[in-house]
């Protein structure tokens, strides 16, 4: 690793939220007493603000600078849902200019923040998604048509809301975001708009450690323009079915570290992403310098996973010492026409998995292949910043028992997805290679056991 994380330190000054009138009651909201503790922290320098063993139902609220938020062992959180605590507003999403509710837990152009402890966060995300019909059993979607019977019919089975703002949200699509009274005309779809758990932007040095964050309403952990980011020895949960539930999305940030952390969720566990298309390539901030290792994914889309939202660019990369258990897939690079930017110099090694239901590792562009010459004769012009790439990337020692496919590669006729290097791979999978668009795939030293044979790769190299 040839960068280095730094962490946060703090003064030992001491603010219990206890003493600020909190309470650990039912139906008492404690928004007011926790936000006070913290701002009062910072005004005074910093130090820890101490949620102590209890239950505490808040509202949202913001880390400030030189604050430690300590959740004891024993501690529960959980954070409420309303329009009047929850206001919309303009935020950066996907690297695009979108509209949000106030997320549960901010930091904003913060530095040396921390949560920490042993207690638990809950986002109380059930408020705030819909279900889709064919992630439930019978009994559960029976449930869920008792608390709302609005229902989105679709390809495979219905999506279940859980108001009529979200169900009228969805059916209505997009807004037009020129218009400059949108805000006031979205309220009536609040619900839709569901906001990250927990949001840090522009901070620096930046540690979550030891606290189980979970039941987010959308992505659970969204650090963005984020320097010297540190998560470890968390657990990072949310119901399998959780929609947009992804783990963490690390977006366009710079040394940061990953280690220790139990990530069982909705979508994509660890996710590394920079920013979609033209829009986000605006802002020259790639992901860079992240350190990933020692941590386990179950029950994801994607155990370590590169974009979609890739178009900055990431690069210098390191993920090792890790364990996928029945995620979809097991190492995810994806991205699209459009998208542009460069993913590239990975090295992801010491990767164990199991159970995968799809590839073990996949390297894909997603959308429909365009070529060229078509486009000419179709007229329609390609900017050649909008072709993704992906190169220079290296895995090494990756145990897969059990996916349907070893490696799929699926680039672009424009750009091949290229210099790829597998070395020490054993895999048992239903087809060992489906290999498209790319070129200088490297395969040594490796063995895939699939139905019907034990194929091995010395010393290969592959174009297609």
């Amino acid at each position: 690793m040839n960068f280095e994380v730094k962490r946060p330190e703090f003064k030992s000054d001491i603010y219990n939220i206890l003493d600020f009138g909190a309470k650990s009651e039912i139906g008492f909201n404690n928004k007011s007493a926790i936000q006070s503790a913290i701002d009062k922290c910072s005004e005074k320098g910093g130090g820890v603000v101490i949620i102590p063993d209890g239950y505490y139902f808040t509202g949202p609220i913001e880390i400030k600078s030189n604050v430690n938020l300590y959740v004891s062992n024993n501690a529960f959180v959980e954070f409420s849902k309303s329009m009047a605590e929850y206001p919309l507003g303009f935020v950066e999403y996907e690297g695009i200019r979108r509209i949000r509710a106030k997320s549960p837990i901010t930091a904003k152009n913060a530095e040396n923040i921390a949560i920490t402890g042993g207690g638990i966060l809950d986002g109380n995300g059930e408020l705030w998604r819909g279900v889709k019909e064919f992630k439930l059993t019978k009994k559960q979607w029976e449930k869920r048509l008792k608390e709302s019977p609005y229902v989105i019919e679709g390809k495979e089975g219905g999506i279940w809301c859980p108001t009529k703002s979200y169900y009228d949200g969805v059916l209505k699509g997009e807004p037009d975001y020129n218009k400059e009274n949108v805000l006031e005309e979205e309220r009536q779809y609040f619900d839709v708009y569901r906001p990250v758990f927990v949001s840090f932007v522009n901070c620096n040095k930046v540690l979550i450690e030891g606290v189980t964050l979970q039941n987010s309403p959308a992505w659970n952990i969204h650090p963005l323009y984020c320097k010297n980011f540190t998560l470890k020895n968390a657990y990072v949960k949310n119901p399998f079915y959780a929609q947009n539930g992804d783990g963490i999305d690390l977006e366009s940030c710079e040394n940061c570290e990953i280690a220790n952390t139990i990530f069982a969720v909705g979508d994509d566990g660890i996710c590394l992403k920079s920013g979609k298309n033209k829009e986000a390539r605006k802002t020259k901030i790639p992901t860079k310098n992240v350190w990933i290792h020692d941590c386990k994914v179950f029950d994801a889309h994607g155990g370590f996973v590169v974009g979609s939202e890739m178009s900055r660019g990431i690069k210098n990369i390191l993920v090792e010492n890790c364990v996928f258990s029945g995620t979809d897939i097991g190492v995810r690079f994806k991205s699209a026409m459009g998208r542009g930017g460069v993913v590239e110099d990975i090295e992801i090694k010491n990767i164990f998995m199991s159970k995968i239901v799809n590839e073990a590792i996949i390297f894909t562009m997603g959308y429909k292949l365009v070529n060229i010459e078509d486009t000419k004769e179709d007229k329609i012009e390609i900017d050649m910043e909008d072709i993704p790439e992906f190169k220079n990337i290296k895995l090494d020692n990756i145990v897969c028992d059990g996916a349907k496919e070893g490696i799929k590669i699926e680039g672009l006729q424009e750009l091949p997805i290229h210099d790829i290097t597998f070395n020490n791979l054993d895999i048992k999978c239903n087809k060992d290679l489906l290999l498209s668009l790319c070129k200088d795939i490297k395969i040594t030293n490796s063995k895939f056991i699939t139905q019907n044979e034990i194929k091995y790769y010395k010393n290969e190299n592959f174009n297609a």
